[in-house]
C-alpha cells in the first residue's frame, strides 16, 4: 500500500469527500420530493409561528414507526436552505423548532407562485429516467436521449401521455414567477402596444398576466392543440391551436416559436417580439431560422426582445452559474439544444442579420435581450 506525506494524505480525503458529494448530490432533489409529497412546507405554513419538531410529527401522514426518521430528513432540509431552525430552551428542556425560508414558501401548494408542479414534473420518473440513458446517447445516432428512452420526441410524447398536465403546470408556475417580475420591471416594453401573439404560450399563464396588466391589449396564445384544447379565453385574451411551421394566425402580433411569447405591433410601428426559456430549446441552425423569421416580420425601427439565459452573464454568482448549467444540461438530453454565453447570442443575432443588441441581466436566472435590425 502506497504511503503519502500529510499534505498529499489531506488533498486525497478532500478529493474522496468531493466525489462521495456529486454521487451523492441527487438526494437532496428527492429530499425536498419527499417533504413536498408529506406537505411539510404546508403543515408549517398553517401553523403560523416555529413549529416544534413533536407538533411537526404528529401532524403528518406518517406511520408511527418512521417518527424517529423526521428530524434526520429536516435536518437535510435546514442544511440546504429550505428550513430554519430555532433550538428553544422550554422547561428547562431544548426543543427544536421549524419555520419555512423563502425558496421553502415558493414550494407552498396554496402559493401563487408555487414551483411545486415543477419539481413534481422534473423530478418525475419519466425526466430522471432519461440521465441513466446519457451515456448511451453518447454512442449512439439518436437525436436526443429522449429518443433514446422513449423512441420519440419530447414534444410528442406529451401529446399522448398524461404527464403533459403535469408538464404543462410546471412550465406555467414558473412562468407566471417571471411574468409577475417582468410586468413590474419591463412595463415599457407593453407602452404602445395594441395586439400581441403570445407564441408557444402554454396554458396563457404569461398572456394572461399582461391581458389583466395591460387591457388595452388584444393577446393571442398561440401553441399545439394539444395544450390550448378545452382553454377558454376571457375579454382580450383568445386561443388558437395550430402550429407555427404551418401558419400564424391573423393578428398585430406574430407567432414564432414553440415555447413562450413573440409580440408584434403594426398599428404604430412599434414591433416588439418577446421570448422566454424557447431559443434554448433548439440548436443553432433552427435558432437562426426562428429569429429570420422575426426579422422578416418586424419593421426596420421595431426591435425583438427575447428574455432567455445567458450563460455566466453573473460569474461572481455561484449559486446562480451552478443552476444554469445544470439548465444546459437538461437542454442537452431533452432537446440537443443549449444555454448560450453573450458571444454565442452574438453569432446567433449575427447570422439573422440583425445588427445589433443589447443584453441586460434582470430577471434572476434570465436576462433581456433586445435585438434590432
Amino acid at each position: 500500500m502506497d504511503s503519502y506525506s500529510e499534505e498529499d494524505a489531506t488533498k486525497l480525503l478532500r478529493a474522496q469527500t468531493h466525489v462521495w458529494n456529486h454521487i451523492l448530490k441527487f438526494i437532496s432533489s428527492m429530499s425536498l420530493k419527499c417533504a413536498i409529497e408529506l406537505s411539510i412546507p404546508d403543515i408549517i405554513h398553517k401553523y403560523g409561528q416555529p413549529m416544534p419538531l413533536s407538533q411537526l410529527i404528529a401532524s403528518l401522514p406518517i406511520h408511527p414507526s418512521k417518527s424517529s426518521f423526521i428530524y434526520r430528513l429536516m435536518r437535510i432540509l435546514t442544511h440546504f436552505g429550505f428550513i430554519s431552525q430555532h433550538n428553544i430552551i422550554q422547561n428547562d428542556k431544548q426543543e427544536v423548532r421549524y419555520e419555512l425560508t423563502d425558496p421553502c414558501k415558493l414550494l407552498l401548494k396554496d402559493n401563487p407562485l408555487s414551483m411545486t408542479s415543477l419539481l413534481q414534473a422534473l423530478l418525475d420518473p419519466i425526466c430522471i429516467n432519461l440521465w441513466h440513458q446519457f451515456s448511451t446517447w453518447f454512442t449512439n445516432e439518436d437525436p436526443t436521449t429522449f429518443h433514446t428512452e422513449k423512441g420519440t420526441t419530447f414534444y410528442e410524447f406529451l401529446g399522448r401521455d398524461p404527464f403533459n398536465h403535469l408538464f404543462n403546470d410546471g412550465m406555467a408556475s414558473d412562468t407566471q414567477l417571471v411574468s409577475s417580475v417582468m410586468i413590474e420591471k419591463c412595463k415599457g416594453v407593453f407602452k404602445g402596444l395594441k395586439s400581441l401573439v403570445d407564441v408557444g404560450g402554454g396554458t396563457g399563464t404569461m398572456a394572461k398576466t399582461i391581458a389583466k396588466s395591460f387591457p388595452q391589449l388584444e393577446c393571442i396564445v398561440f401553441d399545439l392543440p394539444h395544450v390550448v384544447n378545452n382553454l377558454q379565453g376571457a375579454e382580450n385574451l383568445k386561443y388558437f391551436g395550430g402550429d407555427m411551421f404551418e401558419g400564424i394566425p391573423p393578428a398585430d402580433s406574430v407567432l414564432l416559436k414553440e415555447i413562450n411569447i413573440h409580440f408584434i405591433n403594426f398599428g404604430d410601428s412599434i414591433t416588439l417580439t418577446i421570448e422566454q426559456w424557447i431559443l434554448h430549446n433548439w440548436n443553432d441552425e433552427e435558432c437562426v431560422k426562428i429569429l429570420n423569421k422575426c426579422k422578416e416580420a418586424i419593421p426596420n425601427q421595431g426591435k425583438i426582445i427575447i428574455i432567455d439565459l445567458v450563460m455566466e452573464s453573473k460569474k461572481e454568482d455561484k449559486k446562480l452559474v451552478e443552476t444554469q448549467l445544470f439548465l444546459d444540461m437538461q437542454m442537452m438530453v431533452f432537446f440537443i439544444a443549449k444555454e448560450r454565453n453573450e458571444k454565442e447570442w452574438a453569432n446567433l443575432i449575427s447570422s439573422a442579420g440583425f445588427s445589433d443588441y443589447k443584453i441586460t441581466p434582470a430577471l434572476g436566472l434570465n436576462s433581456i435581450i433586445e435585438v434590432y435590425p
